[in-house]
C-alpha cells in the first residue's frame, strides 16, 4: 500500500489509461475527500486505506453513491503482520454490478481494538467478521453474533496468527473407554528435526550424499 504523498490525491497518470480505473479513482476521491488515506491501483485492481473508526461511513458512501454503486459485498478476510503495533489489516472486498469494478479497502487494528461492524451495511458481513474473530482474533463492534464459526468449541487461540503453534495445544481423538471424542495436550512422539531428504530410511551404513557436511 503505497503511503507516498503524491497518492493521496489521485493516481499518476500511467496507472490511469494502464486499466481504465482512472475516472472510478477519481470519483471515490470525490465522494470519500480527506477520509481516504492512501490509494493504489495494482492488478487491475483500486486499492484504498482508511481509518477503522469511519469504516462503517466510508463503505455506505461506496455503496450509495449513483456513480460508484458498491453494492456487492465479496469477501472479508485478516492480514496479520507481528512486528507492527497494529498488526492487523482488515480488507473488505466489494464490487460494482453497474461497472463491472471491484474495490479494496483496507483498515489497520490491533489485538484490543475493535472495528466497527458493517453487519448492518452489509449484512452478510456477519459471517466474515465471524471468521475474522475466529481464526485472528479481530474483534469487531456491534457485529450481532460475534463467536467462533470454523474452530471448536473451546479452542485456544487463534490459529492463523502468525505466532500461532504448528501443532496447535490441543489434540482430539476418540476414546473407546469412554466412548466419546476427548481433548486432551498435544503429545509429540519426537521433536521437530530438519531433515535432509536424501534418503527416506534411517541407519544406512554407508556415507550419503550431504553427510560430509556434518563433518
Amino acid at each position: 500500500m503505497s503511503s507516498d504523498p503524491a497518492s493521496l490525491g489521485g493516481l499518476s497518470e500511467a496507472s490511469q489509461p494502464a486499466h481504465g480505473l482512472g475516472p472510478i479513482a477519481a470519483r471515490v476521491a470525490e465522494v470519500l475527500g480527506p477520509r481516504k488515506i492512501a490509494e493504489q491501483i495494482a492488478f487491475g485492481e483500486l486499492t484504498i486505506s482508511v481509518a477503522s473508526e469511519i469504516i462503517v461511513e466510508i463503505l455506505t458512501a461506496l455503496r450509495d453513491d449513483a456513480e460508484l454503486q458498491f453494492v456487492s459485498f465479496v469477501d472479508l478476510a485478516g492480514v496479520d503482520y507481528p512486528a507492527r503495533e497494529k498488526r492487523f489489516d482488515v480488507v473488505y472486498h466489494l464490487l460494482s454490478p453497474r461497472k463491472n469494478t471491484r474495490i479494496r479497502v483496507k483498515l489497520a487494528t490491533d489485538e484490543d481494538t475493535p472495528v466497527p461492524s458493517i453487519s448492518d451495511v452489509f449484512p452478510a458481513a456477519t459471517w466474515f467478521e465471524r471468521e475474522a474473530y475466529d481464526l485472528f482474533g479481530i474483534l469487531f463492534a456491534g457485529n450481532p453474533d460475534l463467536r467462533r464459526i470454523l474452530t471448536d468449541y473451546g479452542f485456544q487461540g487463534h490459529p492463523l496468527r502468525k505466532d500461532f503453534p504448528l501443532t496447535g495445544f490441543v489434540e482430539v481423538r476418540y476414546d473407546n473407554e469412554q466412548r466419546r471424542v476427548v481433548y486432551e495436550p498435544v503429545k509429540l512422539a519426537q521433536e521437530f528435526r530438519n531433515f535432509d531428504f536424501e534418503s527416506p530410511w534411517e541407519g544406512a551404513d554407508y556415507l550419503l550424499p550431504g553427510d560430509e557436511k556434518v563433518n
